[in-house]
């Protein structure tokens, strides 16, 4: 680690696919004192848009970057640095910085996913982190895929060792999925970890993930070394079944946008790369079938028919439940269901609670993981 005073803000870079981001606007200025956690910066990528976070307090010395403009991942974008560190100094950080150089070659290799072969299919999977960090499972939603932990997955792995799946019939895993249920989906996530040899996890889970975590933790408690259940299915009857119809039906963009918008409290998150990506899936041999599947045996009736209530009742396993207060797919009242679960319900976010309030989302899952 540098003990140079200056510290460079760069081009995050969020998520597998990303290459470049374009700087939307500045949400902070040049001379300002800047806590750890403050937003410097919106970021708009091909997938979604987001702010940057400072990682550590600082007097925010110069801003490099131009709005409007693309730069690259890793892109000096700012300067932080002491009162005391003469102009002459920062003007010679900028000229001289370069992106490391083979860095973006180690990037590459370590973001890339892999595929296991389980008794369920051919699986995708993503992995990240430090190998003897605390084990995380993510597991992600109905009709989602491990890219739902795009701005989490690189956050906790600075301290944990994290692998994401796409569930049977979901990104680029196989499509097909003989039994819709949550027992076939958990078995499904347990055989991966066992190819892995991944004899427990911390499990966090969103929506229908949510329902596959706790339908793990009952079946096989000795796999979950705790439950994070994000914006979960399987904690009340109550569910948008306009969402889950439009989504399962969707074949067009006109028909598509509306119902992605229903998963943000800013619809505007809802971008154009995000709708063209689903419709591509949507496309796909096997996964009209694979939805529609899930969508009666998990919501038929327009009611969720699942719950995994009484089988935590009574558990060991710590359990964090997190909701953004304005889902529009899954009421943020079922939070409190679990007895004895910490339950944080975070205001300004809806049902992606994981993308629009990321960095909360990642510092909650990282105190209760540590705790």
């Amino acid at each position: 680690m540098s003990d140079s005073p200056i510290h460079p803000i760069v081009m995050p870079k969020w998520g597998l696919a990303m290459k470049e981001g374009k700087l939307a606007a500045w949400l902070a200025d040049e001379g300002d004192q800047i806590a750890a956690g403050d937003e410097i910066m919106e970021v708009e990528t091909e997938k979604i848009t987001n702010v940057v976070e400072a990682s550590e307090p600082g007097l925010l010395r110069r801003r490099v970057g131009t709005e409007g403009t693309v730069y690259p991942v890793k892109s000096l974008i700012a300067v932080m640095a002491p009162s005391e560190v003469p102009d002459a100094e920062i003007d010679a950080f900028i000229a001289s910085y370069e992106i490391p150089a083979g860095e973006d070659d180690e990037d590459e290799e370590a973001e890339q996913t892999a595929f296991m072969e389980t008794p369920s299919g051919r699986l995708r999977y993503a992995a990240r982190g430090k190998e003897d960090g605390e084990p995380v499972l993510l597991i992600h939603g109905y009709g989602g895929d491990l890219d739902n932990w795009l701005f989490n997955i690189d956050a906790l792995g600075e301290w944990a060792k994290v692998h994401a799946l796409d569930l049977p019939g979901h990104g680029q895993s196989d499509k097909s999925l003989p039994e819709p249920s949550l027992d076939a989906l958990a078995d499904a996530a347990v055989q991966l970890m066992d190819a892995l040899e991944l004899e427990a996890a911390h499990l966090v889970g969103h929506s229908m993930g949510g329902a596959i975590a706790g339908t793990i933790a009952r079946k096989a408690p000795g796999r979950a070394q705790s439950l994070t259940l994000i914006s979960s299915a399987g904690l009340g009857e109550d569910i948008n079944i306009g969402y889950i119809e439009g989504f399962s039906k969707s074949t067009s963009r006109r028909e598509l946008k509306p119902v992605l918008q229903e998963l943000f409290a800013d619809p505007s998150l809802a971008s154009r790369q995000m709708i063209d990506d689903l419709l591509k899936y949507k496309r796909l041999d096997g996964v009209a079938d694979v939805l529609a599947a899930l969508a009666e045996s998990q919501f038929g009736g327009g009611r969720q028919k699942n719950s995994i209530t009484d089988g935590l009742a009574g558990t060991d396993k710590p359990v964090l439940v997190i909701w953004g207060a304005e889902d529009k797919v899954i009421p943020a009242s079922h939070a409190g269901a679990i007895a004895g679960a910490s339950v944080e319900v975070i205001d300004g976010a809806g049902h992606m609670v994981q993308m629009e309030e990321a960095s909360r989302v990642n510092a909650l899952i990282r105190a209760h993981i540590a705790g």
